[in-house]
């Protein structure tokens, strides 16, 4: 009896030992965790039980387990963004906020505090896209003509573009509203800025005469735009019937000294323009035709040009007035006669390239002469001498208006390359139409691999 009792007894005692030994260290343990958890834990652990909540509505299942709440101290280090500690990540294009994943494993949407941008892992180490730059100068009754240009760049191009329009007053505020009518698969692709014509030096009447209206404006895009490193300068009647992204790689091609690229004006010396006619220096054997111009334009800026007038070498800027008041009774072709003769005494910063990229009446008009085409098909076509808009060499026009009057979102295939194709059987009587693979074997190509690009590699195989 006396054993019972007393087992009874040190039972008793033992419980309430444990009892007041776990009421004391959970009053103990309180203001610990509080100081440790903080702000932050609260709005996790909130987080958490909200969470709980709405998916216990959603579901007969049992309610999820707590979400374990890491101490501050104890959480592991973030790595911050290049640019230094504190450094903010940049956002998405148009500003759209991501969530974030956190250690709990609940979402905590960006906007709920400010300093969580600062250690969001993607966006530190996402690639900056390149983006190349296109410039073009449109005076009189160019706006079609321009707006189809910059169209067969969009439709081929993978990178996006840049657009530097150069347009008389009247002009500029028709350009905006086409371009704002563009869809939006398009308009997502590309931005345009329009600047008005202006020279930096010498008479601004005598500039926009020299040649064609407005056209040595090109003359000044290393001054003008001088926040723009590399670019592609063409003419009004250029279109694109292979990507820009592959022209834009010659850049790459340059070596130290060189700074330029453009095609030879011809193929031929005998029956070439510049090595027949020219009262001026020239580059090279036939000239080059400035209709199509890759230029660094970092490297135009800072280089120094030898010359006929200054031994020590002039800038690019200040060589341009001198240049014309020395052989403006001489020059035929205007601002492209003035590339000429810098080039003929900078032969070592010029690139060229092939005649394909600068494909024009002259190429076939006299017999097939570009070998480049022939062997891989126009890349460029430049309808220079208005074959756009008569019936001198119809095998331009048929492009040219094929592309002008493509719908946007339509099937290239059907609704661009065919009618191409059919239309080329008018043409085969003519100069340039009798080689219709010339100017149909890149398009062609082109086509199949934007649907490549776009179709096939998204869809996946069946299984």
């Amino acid at each position: 009896m006396r054993i019972n009792c007393k087992v009874v007894v040190i039972a008793v005692c033992f419980g309430v030992f444990l009892l007041l030994y776990f009421l004391g260290g959970n009053a103990a343990d309180d203001p610990l965790r509080e100081e440790v958890v903080g702000e932050e834990g609260k709005e996790v652990a909130a987080a958490a039980a909200a969470a709980a909540v709405v998916e216990d509505g959603l579901s007969s299942r049992s309610p999820p387990e707590p979400a374990r709440v890491v101490p501050a101290k104890f959480r592991k280090k973030k790595i911050p963004p290049a640019g230094g500690v504190g450094a903010r990540a940049k956002e998405p294009p148009g500003g759209r906020k991501e969530g974030r994943a956190i250690d709990t494993g609940v979402y905590v949407n960006a906007k709920s505090k400010r300093r969580n941008n600062a250690a969001r892992p993607v966006a530190g180490h996402r690639r900056v896209k390149e983006v190349m730059h296109l410039a073009v100068v449109a005076c009189g009754n160019r706006l079609d003509e321009t707006l189809a240009m910059v169209k067969s760049a969009l439709l081929f191009s993978l990178k996006r573009i840049t657009f530097h329009i150069f347009a008389e007053d009247s002009l500029a505020p028709q350009f905006d509203e086409k371009l704002k009518t563009w869809p939006r698969s398009i308009s997502t692709k590309f931005q345009h800025r329009i600047y008005p014509i202006t020279f930096s030096v010498g008479n601004a009447d005598e500039w926009k005469k020299l040649f064609k209206p407005c056209a040595a404006q090109r003359l000044f895009l290393p001054v003008i735009l001088k926040d723009v490193d590399s670019l592609l300068y063409v003419d009004t009647d250029v279109l694109f019937l292979r990507p820009m992204d592959d022209i834009w790689d010659l850049l790459k091609s340059f070596n130290g000294t060189q700074l330029a690229a453009m095609a030879p004006e011809h193929e031929i010396p005998k029956i070439g323009w510049y090595s027949r006619f020219a009262r001026h220096p020239f580059y090279g054997v036939t000239g080059v035709n400035s209709g199509v111009m890759l230029m660094n334009l970092t490297r135009i800026r800072s280089t120094m040009f030898k010359n006929s007038m200054i031994p020590t070498g002039l800038s690019w800027e200040d060589i341009l007035h001198p240049l014309y008041q020395k052989y403006k009774n001489h020059i035929t072709w205007g601002d492209q006669d003035l590339l000429n003769i810098i080039f003929h005494y900078n032969p070592e910063c010029l690139f060229i390239f092939p005649c394909q990229w600068n494909y024009r009446p002259d190429h076939c008009m006299y017999g097939s002469n570009c070998k480049g085409a022939e062997e891989e098909g126009v890349s460029i076509l430049h309808g220079n001498r208005g074959v756009y808009h008569d019936d001198k060499q119809p095998a331009f026009k048929v492009v040219y208006d094929a592309i002008r009057e493509f719908p946007f979102e339509d099937n290239m295939f059907q609704s661009l390359f065919y009618p191409i194709q059919t239309k080329f059987l008018d043409t085969v009587n003519t100069l340039c139409g009798r080689i219709p693979q010339v100017f149909l074997k890149q398009i062609e190509k082109t086509m199949r691999k934007v649907f490549e690009d776009k179709v096939v590699r998204h869809v996946k195989p069946h299984k």
